[in-house]
């Protein structure tokens, strides 16, 4: 049976529909009947009159976006395998195995010297206006919970306040303001701050600033990510802004400088200029060099993200991380999430993340099976709840140790922020109400947060970092649960015979036993005593 697996000419991500929504071509999403007369609703219709601006998930700046498509093989397609016998990390005794007691921490890095409270890691949050705008909630919330965040690409560059000198940053006030918020939550030495860098970053100095004069520790690679195979775009709302970029070195369109675009946007005929990164080349010799480059600066730590680029890439993204000795390397699945990306590519482009993430096992295990010492991996695309969290480490296992999660984070954060909007100004929706009018009340950690900072600081704390805590403290519950109930009490424990396909596609994409065929020599065993 053929299944369509994408929506093609109408979508909210790009504020479009189509007029006859009953009845659609399947090629093509164009409407049955397309009318002399319409208005233009779907994606052609407004990409008629507004052009390259239907590129782009809009409103800009208030949204991340990922992709509608539905991929033939998901992490959807795995279930979870619990027992009911034995137990792994601890005794198997029923008064000391309860899912309380499920450890969570993870550490990595070639000194062992990373710990993280809980296996996941927000990657790569940059800059973009959504990111910007909750980054108080981000930065605290990951603090106080002990795990991982990623500053994200062309932060330095696109600060209006930063100070350059001879073409690299000598000075931000975006930049340092992101670590800053982070170190001043952070707790007993867990979690990490990690500054992230692409091609202008990389020209700007962006990584080697935030080494020496921010304390920064671990640095991030970025060959891409899983929402786009380009680089970095946002929207420039301002002359002065979209010249400042072009002086930097930045990819602007049109050209603010251009005597005819400037007329054009002082007279409203477009309303935005686009900001566009460049894309990397990579070669061996030249990540060798980077990477010296980096430890040479006084990084302690180095990372590597990759996107969803074809097998061949991700195969350099494995041996070169190994190789090189880096600490982390995270590859995300297509799909992604993202605060600004083409909305096709974001649909159309790249290997989805259980093919990926597949292909990554295997080609760890190949280097691993030759005495290789990998680096930790870390697996992104689309994982938002415990059990995606558990699939993500069982099917990576035992190489991925984290799960990179950035649009379900930001969610939280955006929520916990607008819940505090409301409070303040007395108009608490009843879903929300019925919980209680005040942090206190509403939000079910902020005792636990109280007691851990004391009434000042708590009542200082902003509400979008309660709303991540407490989305974190729900998911390494959930994850407590799930673990206990397949009996592995710590995530070194957890394998990939703790999930098992529910397809024979998944099964033969993955690797991952089909459920018919799990446990099959422990069934014969049992049943022939």
């Amino acid at each position: 049976m053929s299944v369509t697996l994408s929506r093609l000419n109408a979508s909210a991500a790009t504020l479009t529909k189509n007029r006859t929504e009953g009845s659609v071509v399947p090629a093509s999403g164009m409407c049955v009947t397309c009318v002399d007369g319409c208005i233009g609703m779907c994606e052609i219709g407004k990409s008629a009159y507004r052009g390259h601006e239907v590129l782009y998930p809009q409103p800009f700046g208030v949204i991340t976006t990922a992709a509608e498509k539905a991929y033939p093989v998901d992490y959807s397609h795995f279930s979870i395998m619990g027992t009911a016998a034995g137990a792994h990390g601890i005794e198997p005794d029923s008064d000391k195995a309860i899912f309380p007691a499920v450890r969570l921490e993870v550490t990595f890095g070639h000194d062992k010297g990373i710990r993280f409270r809980r296996p996941w890691i927000l990657p790569g949050v940059g800059s973009t206006d959504v990111a910007r705008n909750n980054w108080e909630g981000l930065a605290i919330g990951c603090a106080l919970a002990g795990t991982g965040l990623t500053i994200g690409e062309n932060v330095a560059g696109m600060d209006p306040q930063a100070v350059f000198k001879n073409g690299r940053v000598v000075d931000t006030t975006d930049l340092k303001r992101r670590v800053s918020l982070y170190k001043a939550y952070q707790r007993d030495g867990y979690g990490a701050i990690v500054v992230q860098a692409n091609i202008e970053d990389t020209r700007l100095g962006a990584q080697e600033y935030a080494i020496e004069k921010l304390g920064v520790e671990s640095v991030e690679l970025k060959w891409g990510q899983g929402a786009k195979d380009i680089g970095g775009e946002v929207k420039i709302r301002t002359l002065a802004d979209a010249q400042t970029l072009h002086q930097r070195g930045y990819l602007v369109l049109p050209n603010p400088t251009d005597p005819d675009a400037i007329k054009e946007f002082q007279r409203g005929t477009f309303k935005e200029f686009e900001r566009h990164s460049r894309v990397g080349m990579v070669t061996e010799e030249s990540f060798a060099k980077r990477v010296e480059e980096l430890r040479a600066a006084g990084a302690k730590y180095v990372f590597l993200k990759t996107g969803a680029y074809r097998p061949a890439d991700l195969a350099r993204a494995v041996l070169f991380a190994t190789r090189y000795k880096l600490d982390l390397l995270t590859v995300d699945g297509a799909g992604g999430g993202t605060g600004m990306s083409p909305w096709r590519m974001m649909n159309e482009w790249g290997v989805p993340p259980v093919p990926l993430h597949s292909l990554l096992y295997q080609y760890a295990k190949r280097l691993a099976d030759k005495g290789a010492t990998l680096p930790a991996l870390a697996v992104a695309g689309g994982f938002v709840f415990e059990d995606h969290i558990f699939k993500g480490l069982a099917l990576g296992a035992p190489f991925v140790k984290l799960v990179g999660m950035a649009r379900a984070p930001l969610a939280a954060a955006m929520v916990g922020k607008t819940i505090g909007r409301a409070i303040s100004e007395r108009q608490l929706p009843v879903y929300v109400e019925r919980f209680g009018d005040s942090k206190d009340e509403i939000f079910v950690t902020s005792a636990e947060l109280r007691r851990l900072l004391g009434d000042k600081e708590f009542d200082d704390l902003p509400t979008g970092a309660i709303g991540l805590y407490t989305y974190y403290e729900r998911l390494a519950q959930g994850l407590r649960q799930l673990m206990a109930g397949s009996r592995k009490f710590a995530v070194e424990h957890i394998a990939r015979e703790d999930i098992a396909a529910l397809t024979r596609d998944a099964a033969e994409i993955s690797g991952i036993k089909h459920v018919m065929d799990v446990d099959q020599a422990e069934v014969e065993r049992i049943l022939s005593t």
